[in-house]
């Protein structure tokens, strides 16, 4: 009888709320969680490909859990996540101490390994089984999959084609959440504007946004990942008219150049890029904006590269995620592009932008100082609560504060990742 169980996970907030899912349906056939690998009766590694790196960490993984079973033979072992594509056969040579491969968001075979109480699996493993959040903040999936198919991405391979939750599910999980103490949730999805297109109704993402308004006990709203063609004046509209929903987008452009871009398969230009931060930013001119770039991606010459530089500095992000292009099996990029750009352009050029975005963020969150922003307090690290403003900026308070509560802070001090404040509300402290 399993009774102990494993979880690893490394990627996206998508795997997160994935394991999470899957961590609950373990509680409820009365699993018990453990943080050693080693005490487990089911070790599940819930895997990454989209970085080389998260790869490697999973393949070091697999090589502790190969010797371990070697005097634990009974141990199960599953890896899900965008490691696993339809065909396994690779994987199944590579890794023989693996029981289950099962692709994101399949469920049914990780369960089926374990002997518990007879369950019906069918539909999206057991619509009733939420995640149990251990804090006032939470993920949830509204659409999974992706359609747009960029030369250099394997999500669309692993997760499939777009499919969107039915919008009254949506809401009785996010209902469940607030009753265990969650008040604010983030809507996920590998392009989140995407929600409902595939629906009957087609509703949109503003859509869902206005029903999940009405709880009660919700506060806040967030979402991600955005896709600039999905993102509408019908959904930004409501995430500017709706009070619960934080002003605060991440949209990655990847590139500045026009040539790179059509190169990506992003289907949009740079001017279109452009012209939708300035409408985000008309509709509420103090939003939160991230982006993510790819450095070094084929053909990019030093040209294409100080455009994304300029870029950049036109547009000035509150935060940049940038990431140097490395190849990855089964995209169009891997079949048709040869990696040509050199290892140290690729570093040189990352460190650029990493020293660009520590410039302009600096830059932005000093205007926070002396302002009084609404915080909620996620938890505490090395004594200090942590939270966020609306517009996504982290923020430390120099007082304990109760985790969950809304606060007022005024912001002291900024740096270029992050804002430290007092709690104006004594009532709100610990």
């Amino acid at each position: 009888m399993t009774n102990r169980y494993y979880l690893w996970t490394v990627g996206c907030q998508m795997n997160k709320a994935d394991s999470e899912k899957l961590a609950a349906g373990f509680e409820r056939m009365g699993l018990k969680a453990t943080d050693r690998i080693e005490r487990a009766d089911i070790v599940v590694l819930n895997t990454c490909s989209v970085r080389q790196h998260a790869e490697d960490r999973a393949y070091s993984k697999l090589g502790r859990i190969r010797d371990l079973k070697r005097t634990k033979p009974d141990m199960k072992v599953v890896v899900m996540g965008c490691m696993v594509g339809l065909k396994t056969d690779d994987l199944e040579k590579r890794f023989p101490q693996v029981d289950v491969f099962a692709r994101p968001q399949q469920f049914a075979p990780i369960i089926e390994l374990i002997d518990g109480p007879a369950e019906d699996l069918g539909g999206e493993f057991w619509p009733t089984t939420y995640a149990i959040p251990e804090g006032p903040t939470a993920y949830v999936p509204v659409v999974h999959g992706c359609n747009k198919f960029c030369t250099y991405c394997i999500v669309p391979y692993r997760r499939g084609r777009e499919k969107s939750r039915a919008m009254d599910e949506i809401v009785r999980e996010v209902a469940y959440l607030t009753a265990q103490g969650v008040r604010e949730v983030t809507l996920l999805g590998q392009t989140v504007e995407a929600y409902g297109h595939d629906l009957a109704e087609q509703p949109d993402l503003g859509d869902l946004m206005r029903e999940l308004s009405a709880l009660d006990r919700l506060e806040r709203i967030r979402f991600l990942t955005s896709y600039p063609k999905d993102m509408t004046h019908r959904i930004l509209s409501a995430v500017a008219e709706l009070p619960k929903v934080m002003e605060c987008f991440s949209l990655p452009v990847q590139a500045g150049s026009d040539a790179v871009l059509e190169s990506m398969r992003r289907g949009y230009t740079r001017q279109e890029f452009v012209d939708k931060i300035a409408e985000v930013r008309r509709l509420m001119p103090g939003a939160g904006i991230t982006t993510d770039i790819i450095v070094g991606y084929p053909g990019e010459t030093e040209a294409d590269f100080e455009a994304t530089v300029d870029l950049l500095e036109e547009l000035r992000f509150d935060k940049v995620h940038v990431a140097a292009y490395s190849p990855r099996p089964g995209t169009i990029a891997w079949r048709k592009m040869p990696d040509d750009v050199p290892a140290d352009v690729k570093a040189a050029r990352l460190h650029r932008i990493e020293e660009v975005e520590a410039r302009i963020a600096e830059e932005i969150n000093q205007h926070y100082v002396g302002t009084v922003q609404e915080i909620l307090i996620e938890g505490v690290r090395k004594e200090q609560p942590f939270g966020r403003t609306r517009t996504g900026k982290l923020v430390h308070l120099d007082a304990p504060a109760r985790i969950g509560s809304l606060v007022d802070v005024t912001i002291g001090h900024a740096g270029a990742f992050s804002l430290r404040g007092a709690v104006e509300d004594s009532l709100a402290l610990v």
